[in-house]
């Protein structure tokens, strides 16, 4: 008897393996499928998706000359393997195969086709000449898993309303920290999406989720936060990120969305003027919206303040730009308390530059007090211990 015949394959990259498992869990509705070019036509000209605001369409694309031939040859009814990084991750049976301009694609989401835009040519390489729509099948546990975790929380302390953050947290700083106890106050749940970038780029994952987690549980009251990972794909990173995360929030159980001056990058700011015309586009997602103040230190309030609320001039004030005290932590330096937590600059510092001092236990015990106990210090315990001298002022 033959074997039957082996499905032909287009090969996606992780941020497409990602997003189809987003729409395919339903986190995008009211887009549940792929867009064929009618469908895509008809978003683009009116900015809606039966009804509800979706910026662009949402197709798959995908680049490279073995993927592009496959589709020229496909079939309606073709069935094809869906491969990323070598394995297997699903099928999609053929509906249609329609040509694309990579060039309005870029336009599409990010409002330019300028390479100075970051995300632009890494986008441009990607990007195929041709989309392919159709019945899909992919895993997704991972997001199923964090719909439950969600929903979990709520009934835990019967959450009436659920607020959405969407943060980098590259690196976690006192205006995060604000923001967070902020919607805190006004909310039950407050559950922030924390973004997780396909590259190894700036701090990983796994270490901005280890500081967000150290604060969460050690500073607030932890059973009304929830953080859970979001892939940081390319369709969030355009002039129409705000709609899709107020998608996003909403499908994931939020009735409330806190949004900050580049909130899905590394500032925590928002630009009222900039992004307003994107709010007022918003049709029939029944998400309640705000809009966080700026946060500064001021040193004459001698605190973290609102810039409304603040009498003092900005020549007073001290921003909190994570691409500088990033900076400042790869250079290994610890960044001031009043940027940073000093535990949260002690976690990542240490994690950055690890076996860094040749004998850390005669160095602690040399310059820190003591209790009299020898006991196993690590270099966190040391960044920290440094911190507090650094505070200390009497001799100042």
């Amino acid at each position: 008897m033959a074997s039957p015949r082996k499905n032909r394959a287009l090969y996606i990259d992780q941020e497409a393996y990602a997003a189809l498992a987003l729409l395919k869990s339903g986190i995008l509705s009211p887009v549940h499928e792929l867009m064929n070019k009618k469908e895509s036509e008809e978003v683009l000209e009116s900015g809606l998706f039966n009804g509800s605001s979706f910026p662009f369409p949402f197709i798959l694309s995908p680049s490279g000359k073995t993927n592009e031939t496959v589709l020229l040859s496909a079939k309606k009814g073709d069935l094809l393997n869906l491969i990323c990084d070598h394995d297997v991750v699903g099928e999609i049976s053929i509906d249609e195969v329609f040509p694309i301009d990579p060039h309005e694609r870029l336009r599409q989401i990010y409002g330019t086709e300028d390479f100075s835009h970051p995300g632009v040519s890494a986008t441009l390489k990607r990007l195929g000449k041709y989309a392919i729509c159709g019945k899909y099948t992919i895993d997704t546990h991972s997001i199923d898993s964090t719909c439950h975790a969600i929903k979990k929380a709520q009934e835990q302390i019967e959450a009436k309303h659920t607020t959405a953050i969407f943060m980098a947290a590259n690196p976690l700083h006192r205006a995060h920290e604000r923001l967070i106890r902020q919607s805190l106050e006004q909310t039950d749940l407050v559950v922030i999406f924390l973004l997780k970038p396909n590259n190894n780029a700036n701090l990983s994952y796994e270490l901005r989720y280890e500081a967000l987690d150290f604060f969460v549980k050690n500073y607030l009251p932890h059973s009304r936060v929830v953080i859970v990972p979001l892939e940081n794909i390319y369709i969030f990173a355009g002039s129409n990120e705000v709609i899709l995360d107020a998608i996003v929030a909403k499908n994931y159980g939020c009735n409330r969305l806190v949004i900050g001056q580049n909130h899905a990058g590394i500032g925590m700011y928002y630009d009222h003027n900039a992004n307003q015309s994107a709010l007022d586009h918003l049709i029939g997602i029944d998400i309640e919206l705000s809009i966080a103040s700026e946060y500064v230190y001021c040193n004459l309030c001698k605190t973290l303040v609102s810039v409304q609320t603040c009498p003092h001039g900005h020549h007073h004030h001290i921003s909190y730009h994570a691409e500088s005290i990033l900076e400042l932590m790869q250079q290994g330096l610890l960044p001031p308390a009043v940027l940073v937590r000093k535990e949260i600059s002690s976690l990542i510092v240490a994690s950055l530059y690890p076996n860094r001092f040749r004998n850390l236990a005669k160095l602690y015990y040399d310059i820190m007090p003591i209790n009299g106990l020898l006991e196993e210090r690590s270099e966190k315990d040391f960044y920290t211990e440094l911190m507090n001298l650094y505070q200390t002022t009497s001799l100042t």
